[in-house]
């Protein structure tokens, strides 16, 4: 026999496709019954179409190799499964396993001989035969090893040799060999530092036991995911390596494999977890925490350590303490309440598959828009389900109450001061923490806007926490860290009533155990479903190309602040256009734009349409359930009508029937549709998320229908349009990378696209319409969509007259406001109760202090000499007023 071939303890017998009776395998019973238990485990591993694909497609060029990590039973049988459940060449060769003998052709005739030939020869009987084969590159270590620290020396050679024989196939075949890179995803919970009792019966999670590997089948049951990370053909390999010897050919090999194959794994898992008390002293070690430290105490001993000591105890305060078993109870309680209180979430899996191709690449930084405390949970919740890093969370401390306080720090939130202005150590501890977080190469998760929004708009971007951020980022020249922007929408928000409250001038209910129990009252009633769209990932050197400055290399101060703003900015930017329209937020957009008293079931459909055509044509996001190829869905729209009529927003009556309507399926044609004047400001916060698609055209359409004609002067309208979107400066965001000019021909162009205007040299006129409806009702239509807006400044304009008699404190300016408000609402001089809302008035005062008539300060607003008399605030007004009757005569 010759040398480094083997006889085999059992005999190969082909016609019955089994060992003998020496092994229970042998027997076909036994073998069937294998089948149903691989059937019965792996069945439930998630693979994506992609991966089918990319195997069928790859097998056609060449000759598959699959590689994984370490060595492991499971990992095996889980993918010769997959492959033959979904029809892809067969697995003929694996290394170091004592197996049957699989599907080549000679090893199948030797192995009837009893005899086992060496691995090159079944290896090169695999491949030639047209299966593919499978490659561990280490073998885990034993316990002995795993006591001694060892990472297991024949770990670190295993593989070595199969190899060889592949680079020596290459050589001598035309048909490329593909390495392709397999990480199964037993569990999605990171590595710990250090090793633990358990690691020595059931192995570390570096090199899982078969044992350890089925327990964590069963625990995430379902979740289990094979993925692919990039292939590496060997022919092309060869050709870029001329020079090389083999030895190094195998070590570059191992290593671009293991880098691959550690980078997909920690795209899922994220770094090793620390102990929290190692992680907060590596903190409290940062050079630059410790030059603060240093420069607050001055030259006494004593201070420096009291210093240290505040700064651990704030450590203490803010610090995240992520467990995997609070990970795993917060998932099983988000699945009762998003089941319950929701109808669904629609996500952007192309977004979900960029979080995880940019994972790879570097470290994240996530930005999404704040609209409710939900968010908190939304994106966590999601990558849990998608096998994605886990982020950690920056929180208000206003959560940190029990009993969720503790669970959302086990689940990764790390818990902030609403205020540190003036507090230069808690500053610098929380910049060293977040600085750890990125060096450590957690994904962090930050609300750009601060708090909520009240009103469902974006709010202004706050820069303190993301001006952390780009510093820490800055000192990670090595690693790209992605900005990744995100927009989190609802159909109806669970916290509507109680911003109803706080935006009519009431006060803020603080967050704690008593308010929690309260909100059981959320779980009796259902707020459509949830949405999660992903932006464009920004860089920081994107953001310097786009400010011209240099790549690489120190910035100035004011340079570094220049890119601070502009991130901002353009995240905020990204989040509006991704923001997705749904069947709730369209619903509402339609409702409050009808300027009669109520509107009637096909009336209400026929607007949502023209309005989601038109959204459609300009690129906005339509969720599937609102929508699809333009074509609007009408049970989708009924949906959130009896939504919206359960939650007591909306009546529904039935014609003859004057009575209202509830708590059942009201929906339908010849119903009646009328909101209730004092539900208008919630239901206008289902509005808001998506008023920024019609802002545009809105303050056109405004600035045309002024004329109360026809046509209009071109320039007339483009300066009052530039007067509007001034005074809205704090209102609406614009986009960061235009000009006015640009922002008002563009839409000026798509007007004419749309038919809705004519241009002809310096005179604008209606066009002919479109989809049935005129130009002017298009123009009526998306001027009602901003008129509470007008009529709230009016309002303001018209409270400036309280400071014809003296300066005021800025808050009791803004509650006297909006009692005249209330005034002007009931003697009809303005038509929307959503219009008396205490943000709005707060823009725009903000407003007129740009625009010179108030002066701010000490936190007291006072006129300008200039507009000291009520004829010059009545002027103000007069203004605004001209912008809202806008009927033809």
């Amino acid at each position: 026999m010759p040398e480094g071939w083997h006889r085999q303890d059992a005999v190969y017998d082909k016609d019955q496709g089994a060992m003998t009776e020496r092994s229970l395998l042998r027997l076909p019973q036994a073998k069937a019954a294998l089948r149903q238990l691989n059937k019965w485990f792996f069945d439930n591993i998630q693979v994506s179409e992609a991966w089918v694909n990319q195997v069928r497609e790859l097998s056609q060029q060449g000759q598959v190799v699959y590689v994984l990590r370490n060595l492991n039973v499971m990992d095996y049988l889980a993918l010769s499964h997959l492959i033959r459940r979904y029809d892809l060449p067969k697995i003929a060769f694996v290394n170091d396993f004592q197996l049957p003998p699989l599907n080549g052709k000679l090893t199948s005739w030797l192995t009837q001989l009893g005899i086992r030939p060496p691995q090159a020869v079944a290896l090169q009987d695999a491949l030639t035969s047209g299966r593919s084969a499978a490659l561990f590159l280490k073998r885990p270590p034993g316990m002995f090893d795993v006591a001694a620290g060892a990472s297991g020396g024949r770990g670190l050679i295993e593989g070595d040799s199969v190899l060889q024989t592949l680079i020596n196939l290459q050589r001598h075949s035309e048909r490329q060999i593909i390495l392709l890179p397999q990480v199964i995803l037993w569990t999605s919970r990171p590595n710990t530092q250090g090793t633990h009792l358990i690691d020595y019966v059931l192995g570390p999670r570096e090199w899982p036991s078969s044992v350890r590997t089925m327990g964590q089948l069963l625990a995430n049951y379902g979740r289990v995911e094979l993925r692919s990370c990039d292939p590496l053909s060997l022919q092309h390999f060869l050709k870029n390596e001329p020079q090389s010897s083999d030895e190094v050919l195998v070590r570059k090999i191992v290593y671009a494999m293991l880098r691959r194959l550690e980078r997909e794994r920690r795209s899922a898992t994220g770094p090793a977890q620390k102990p929290p008390d190692r992680q907060r002293l590596q903190v409290l070690r940062s050079p630059k925490l410790q030059q603060v430290i240093n420069s607050m105490a001055g030259e006494r001993k004593a201070d420096r350590l009291a210093l240290t000591r505040r700064a651990q105890k704030t450590l203490n305060e803010l610090q995240a303490t992520p467990n995997s078993a609070a990970v795993k109870a917060l998932e099983v309680l988000l699945d009762r309440i998003f089941n319950r209180i929701y109808a669904g979430i629609d996500v952007d899996l192309e977004g979900i598959e960029r979080l995880r191709e940019l994972a790879k690449e570097g470290t994240l930084i996530l930005l999404p828009s704040h609209k409710s405390h939900v968010d908190y949970l939304v994106i966590s919740y999601l990558c849990n389900e998608h096998n994605i890093q886990l982020p950690m969370i920056a929180a208000g401390d206003n959560l940190s109450f029990f009993p969720l306080g503790p669970l959302f720090r086990r689940a990764g939130a790390f818990f902030i001061r609403r205020s540190f202005r003036g507090d230069r150590l808690y500053a610098a501890t929380l910049e060293a923490y977040v600085r750890r977080l990125l060096r450590d190469g957690h994904t962090i998760e930050v609300f750009i806007e601060g708090g909520r929004s009240r009103t469902g708009k974006l709010l202004k971007p706050q820069l303190g926490l993301l001006s952390m951020l780009v510093d820490g980022a800055t000192s990670l020249p090595y690693r790209t860290v992605h900005f990744v922007p995100a927009s989190i929408g609802y159909e109806r928000i669970i916290e509507a009533s109680a911003y109803e409250h706080e935006v009519g001038g009431g006060e803020k209910h603080k967050e704690d155990a008593a308010a929690l129990l309260k909100s059981t009252e959320v779980l009796r009633h259902r707020y459509g479903r949830i949405n999660l769209q992903i932006g464009q990932p920004l860089t920081l050197a994107q953001m310097r190309t786009e400010l011209g400055l240099p790549d690489t290399g120190p910035i100035s101060p004011a340079q570094r602040r220049a890119v601070v703003v502009r991130l901002g900015n353009r995240t905020m930017d990204e989040i509006n256009r991704v923001t997705a329209v749904t069947p709730g937020a369209l619903t509402a957009t339609a409702l409050l734009s009808e300027q009669r008293r109520s509107i009637a079931d096909e009336d209400l459909l026929d607007r949502c349409q023209h309005l989601v055509s038109m959204l459609y044509a300009n690129g906005a996001r339509v969720t599937p359930s609102t929508a699809t190829d333009g074509k609007l869905r009408e049970e989708s729209i009924h949906e959130a009508i009896q939504m919206f009529v359960d939650a007591g927003l909306l009546e529904a009556h039935e014609p003859g029937n004057t009575s209202k309507s509830k708590k059942r399926n009201v929906t339908g044609r010849g119903i009646l549709y009328r909101i209730p004047e004092d539900k208008r400001l919630e239901l206008d916060t289902s509005k808001n998320h998506i008023v920024q698609f019609f802002v545009e055209r809105s303050l056109v359409a405004m600035a045309f229908l002024m004329h109360k004609s026809d046509t209009a002067q071109l320039e007339l309208v483009r300066d009052r349009v530039h007067q509007l979107s001034r005074l809205f400066k704090h209102e609406f965001r614009f986009r960061a990378d235009a000009s006015f000019e640009e922002i008002f021909f563009d839409t000026l162009s798509a007007m004419e696209r749309d038919k809705e205007l004519v241009r002809d040299n310096s005179e604008l006129a209606l066009g002919e319409g479109r989809d049935g409806w005129s130009a002017r009702i298009w123009l009526e239509t998306y001027a009602s969509i901003l008129t509470n807006f007008v009529e709230s400044y009016r309002i303001a304009a018209r409270g400036l007259r309280l400071l014809t008699r003296g300066p005021l404190p800025d808050k009791e300016l803004v509650k006297k406001t909006l009692t005249t408000g209330r005034r002007m609402f009931l003697s009809g001089e303005v038509e929307r109760p959503e219009a008396i809302s205490k943000p709005l008035f707060e823009n725009a005062f903000q407003c007129f202090v740009n625009e010179g008539y108030l002066r701010l300060s000490s936190q007291r607003y006072a006129l300008t000499d200039s507009f000291m008399s009520e004829e010059a605030v009545g002027a103000i007004e007069g203004r605004l007023a001209g912008y809202l009757d806008l009927k033809s005569e």
